[in-house]
């Protein structure tokens, strides 16, 4: 099928990363004003949508030949951060759905077509549980099945779903891929999701009920794993070789960083005028609770730093057309699996020496601390699938989990 690429004119302007990220921090206030409404609707409001599509953010790692940006993860990554920032359920939502370019530039062109042929902005949600019941058929694949978790799906024209593909001949390994298909093709239980943290992120259940999907449509994780997608015959700069996985577990860890920033701050705020009035001492003048926030706060810093520097090397190696050792992988994805329960603790330290100002629902540290909580139960987000990879690596094993 011939290209449908969409064609950016010359004067059409490309914000710079820094005009993106700033967009981003100007969002904060408002953010936080809308978040109390998010969090009752469970879900992003649509104009919280809009005004972040007329920002660019979910361009970011969209192939340019589809009218997106095409930069460095980075950029993606800050811009989530300062989202998360003003409103955690946001900006999990934000990076959830605005890395899906990223991997529908993988999938055969012919599935990108179907997406943004008509609509460059068409935004795709995804719940990779592999619970999908598959069947092989003439060109493609038979699918059901009830899915968890598909952050942001109301506002969204398509959807990817896990599934594995049965072997076809005995002692064949299974196939794991992700299925996308059209909102034609499924329905959304908006009642399911009730949660105590993260609950503005939408994470509605999908149901598909026996629906043909073209091979095409489907990704396979091998590929993914190998760096060796269909759509990157097309999609074909530094950005797209790089794994699939590394992408995808840096989106479900980096909202908690502005989730942890918006805590510190609030126990700041709270330091700064509580008085004790058990024991008629000043929070501020407190040590542990002093060494709590200045805990939180290089730690922080220290894990942005690490996540700025991984992929600044993975790009690097990308850029110049190498592998990335296995070694790297296994231990880039294990830091990320480690973020979450890691500010989870940093946040818990603050709130527990906080007394009784912090529990109230009022209290603007309480809503970050449920929400990077409830963030703990990602798959994603549990270093014990990847002890084993790390240190396996080191002997120059291969990896038993290959989502890395």
């Amino acid at each position: 099928m011939a290209t449908a690429a969409i064609s950016v004119s010359a004067d059409q302007h490309t914000p710079t990363p820094e005009e993106l990220i700033a967009r981003a921090h100007a969002m904060i206030p408002v953010l936080k004003s809308r978040a109390k409404q998010c969090i009752a609707d469970r879900d992003v409001s649509a104009e919280t949508i809009a005004e972040m599509k007329e920002a660019g953010f979910f361009k970011i790692l969209q192939p340019k030949r589809w009218g997106g940006f095409e930069m460095h993860p980075n950029v993606f990554f800050e811009v989530q951060k300062a989202l998360a920032e003003g409103c955690m359920s946001t900006g999990w939502m934000y990076g959830v759905v605005g890395c899906h370019p990223y991997e529908l530039a993988l999938f055969h062109n012919e599935a990108q077509e179907e997406v943004w042929a008509s609509d460059s902005d068409m935004l795709v949600s995804s719940t990779y549980q592999p619970v999908g019941k598959v069947t092989r058929v003439e060109g493609g694949f038979r699918l059901s099945g009830h899915w968890g978790f598909s952050t942001g799906s109301v506002h969204c024209g398509w959807v990817l779903l896990g599934a594995i593909v049965p072997p076809e001949n005995e002692g064949d390994p299974f196939d794991m891929r992700t299925f996308l298909l059209p909102r034609s093709d499924y329905s959304i239980d908006r009642e399911a999701w009730r949660t105590f943290g993260l609950q503005g992120t939408g994470s509605h259940d999908i149901i598909v009920d026996d629906v043909f999907v073209p091979e095409y449509r489907t990704h396979k994780a091998s590929d993914g794993f190998l760096c060796q997608n269909p759509g990157q015959k097309e999609n074909d700069g530094p950005l797209y070789s790089l794994p699939w996985a590394q992408v995808f577990v840096r989106s479900v860890s980096t909202a908690a960083f502005g989730g942890a920033r918006a805590a510190v701050k609030a126990a700041a705020n709270i330091m700064a005028n509580r008085v004790s009035t058990n024991t008629g001492k000043a929070s501020k003048a407190d040590p542990h609770l002093q060494a709590a926030v200045a805990k939180a706060h290089a730690q922080i810093l220290e894990m942005e730093n690490t996540l700025r520097l991984t992929f600044e090397d993975l790009m690097a190696h990308a850029e110049r057309g190498e592998a990335i050792p296995m070694e790297k992988r296994s231990l880039y994805a294990y830091n990320s699996s480690t973020v979450v329960r890691r500010l989870a603790d940093l946040v818990d330290d603050m709130v527990q020496l906080l007394g009784g100002r912090a529990i109230y629902m009022t209290s603007d540290i309480i809503q970050p601390w449920l929400d990077i909580n409830a963030g703990r139960a990602h798959v994603a987000n549990d270093p014990g699938n990847r002890y084993g990879d790390v240190v396996g690596s080191m002997f120059g094993e291969a990896p038993t989990f290959t989502f890395q």
